[in-house]
């Protein structure tokens, strides 16, 4: 047996996870971990745990579920902010020691997960993996150190588990968006009861705009206008439907919420209450607004072109307000994998028009 402690990289939502964990490593690389004595008696009553990581432009994210039907109780959720698609905009690849970086995270989580008793895990990549030159070499070192595959999705399977994700498997009934604001794009999926889902992959993120256009911090008011053109610019591509309700996920939506007492009780961002983030977030350096909101100081730094964009995106489809929802797209890993096995990515387009109540579970 082998004494290895959780990523120190980790910035956790619980501290169970972070403590040192007895594991065996046979020669393969795979880890076991005795699950947790809780989990287990969680387990007994019908509950299956499962554990989805997402690699993102700005944090990778570990979630670690108990699901029973629609219902999911977190056990862990937990993130390290990396900033991979800043490394892939500026160098085109992720690089050996982003790499390391990453690979590290994932194995502290791959360990988390097994000790807390997932029957599955999976580790899915999004943008910066979809563009990064070296994403095969970052793929087969993760699964060479975690002995877990590292999936690189497409936009429409990333906006399917997203949606998978806020609706719980619930039966769409109404016409609805839901978008994520990352640091190198936004997705967009679109669903109701009559059409599959649709989604639109757009080259505007946090990142990408604040690079692009604020020198100042925080930025100058030329600045956020710049980043409004460009914003609107973009998003005159995308064809204006019309929707019952717009619903946002993702760290942009529910870190604007904090910078706002009244959204953080109702959950619920419109274009007033944008604007005052706005005027909030350009009121003082992005370290001082990261601890006054308690907010990631990287975060904090890209969160006015986040405002932006959501602005943007509101009075695209005519809209006055989005709803937050905490939930997303390591929702819809941990979901998917509980109801189609490991034929999960298979069975996205079915699982995000959601299922009935008592569907049978697959174990394959």
């Amino acid at each position: 047996m082998a004494v290895v402690p959780a990523s120190p990289l980790a910035e956790p939502a619980d501290r169970r996870a972070t403590e040192p964990v007895q594991v065996s490593v046979d020669p393969s690389g795979a880890v076991e971990a005795a699950p947790d004595p809780d989990v287990l008696s969680m387990l007994e009553a019908g509950g299956r745990v499962m554990a989805g990581v997402d690699v993102g432009a700005n944090s990778v994210h570990l979630l670690v579920g108990l699901v029973t039907g629609h219902r999911l109780d977190p056990l862990v959720d937990e993130s390290v902010f990396l900033g991979l698609g800043d490394r892939v905009d500026s160098a085109g690849t992720l690089g050996p020691a982003k790499r390391a970086e990453l690979v590290a995270a994932l194995v502290g989580y791959a360990q988390t997960a097994r000790r807390l008793g997932a029957e599955r895990i999976a580790f899915v990549g999004t943008e910066p993996m979809r563009r990064a030159g070296d994403a095969a070499t970052a793929v087969h070192e993760v699964a060479l150190a975690t002995a877990v595959p590292l999936c690189v999705l497409d936009p429409h399977e990333e906006a399917e588990l997203t949606l998978i994700g806020v609706t719980q498997g619930q039966l769409i009934n109404r016409e609805l968006a839901i978008v994520d604001v990352g640091g190198g794009s936004s997705q967009i999926v679109r669903v109701g009861p009559g059409h599959p889902p649709a989604s639109i992959g757009l080259r505007l993120g946090g990142a990408r705009l604040t690079a692009a256009f604020v020198a100042n911090d925080p930025p100058a008011p030329g600045e956020i206008e710049m980043m409004r053109a460009e914003a609107r610019r973009l998003m005159a591509e995308t064809p204006a439907v019309s929707l019952a309700e717009l619903i946002a996920v993702g760290g942009t939506a529910s870190n604007l919420v904090k910078v706002l007492p009244a959204a953080a009780l109702d959950r619920r961002l419109d274009r007033g209450r944008l604007r005052a983030a706005l005027d909030a977030l350009g009121a003082e350096p992005s370290l001082a607004v990261a601890e006054r909101y308690a907010i990631n100081p990287t975060r904090a730094r890209l969160l006015p072109a986040g405002a932006v964009i959501l602005e943007t995106i509101l009075a695209h489809f005519g809209l006055e307000e989005l709803t937050v929802s905490e939930a997303g797209i390591r929702e819809g890993i941990v979901l998917a994998q509980a109801h189609a096995g490991i034929a999960w990515r298979d069975a996205l387009a079915r699982l995000a028009h959601g299922w009935a109540e008592g569907t049978a579970e697959t174990r394959a």
